[in-house]
């Protein structure tokens, strides 16, 4: 049944789905070594190539496991990469209690983000050869920075309502423009830029990003 965009789950309430789906499952081995079993073959060969039979083999479980825990591949696929994005957003978290304000948090959080997904074997292998399984399982065919875009400009938004940046500043807009930046790093090698250097990613960050957020407000 095709639904509206409205209707369509976004892509944090998916990823909520997802962790609460991963709670209620802690403890279940045999779904932790197929879902590893999974994103290593995916890193490897890619989600393409890899067969149930590949999983099941690499977990040393059998095929009827894997369809107990999962219905189809494609929710095998869902469950892998939502994996990899909660742990990412689990750490984002932890990474932007560190900041001290706004800037910093904008800093930490481009800066995380460029090295998570630059280093992922898995997300780095999806975004290279076969992006659009990535797209299609973050949202269901929908447009995966979009969906991102959302994410960041929730985190302005929170920073706007604390006073921690400009009430002029358009968050939705601030917040694409960030991603797409982010995204051209991760999709297009630089020959300026190098992405496992953290402190020119931090610089960057400091000189071009963070200028973004307008004038610090008054607190007069």
């Amino acid at each position: 049944m095709t639904t509206s965009d409205d209707a369509r789950p976004t892509f944090l309430q998916r990823a909520f789905d997802h962790a609460a789906t991963a709670q209620a499952h802690e403890g279940d081995a045999s779904r932790t070594r197929l879902l590893d079993a999974a994103r290593d073959e995916f890193s490897r060969i890619g989600v393409a190539r890899t067969t149930l039979d590949d999983i099941a083999k690499l977990a040393n479980l059998s095929r009827v496991t894997i369809y107990r825990k999962f219905r189809t591949k494609d929710e095998l696929v869902d469950a892998v990469i939502f994996r990899e994005f909660q742990s990412y957003l689990d750490d984002f978290g932890a990474r932007m209690a560190r900041g001290h304000n706004a800037a910093d948090r904008l800093v930490i959080g481009f800066v995380s983000s460029i090295r998570t997904f630059a280093t992922n074997p898995l997300i780095g292998h999806l975004l290279t050869n076969e992006p659009a399984i990535l797209v299609d399982s973050i949202t269901e065919g929908g447009n995966m920075l979009a969906a991102i875009s959302q994410f960041v400009a929730h985190q302005l938004r929170v920073e706007q309502d604390a006073g921690n940046i400009a009430d002029s500043i358009d968050v939705e807009l601030t917040a694409e423009i960030l991603v797409r930046l982010s995204a051209s790093f991760l999709t297009g090698p630089s020959q300026l830029v190098d992405t496992t250097d953290e402190k020119q990613l931090e610089t960057i960050a400091r000189t071009y990003l963070v200028p973004m957020l307008g004038p610090p407000p008054d607190r007069r």
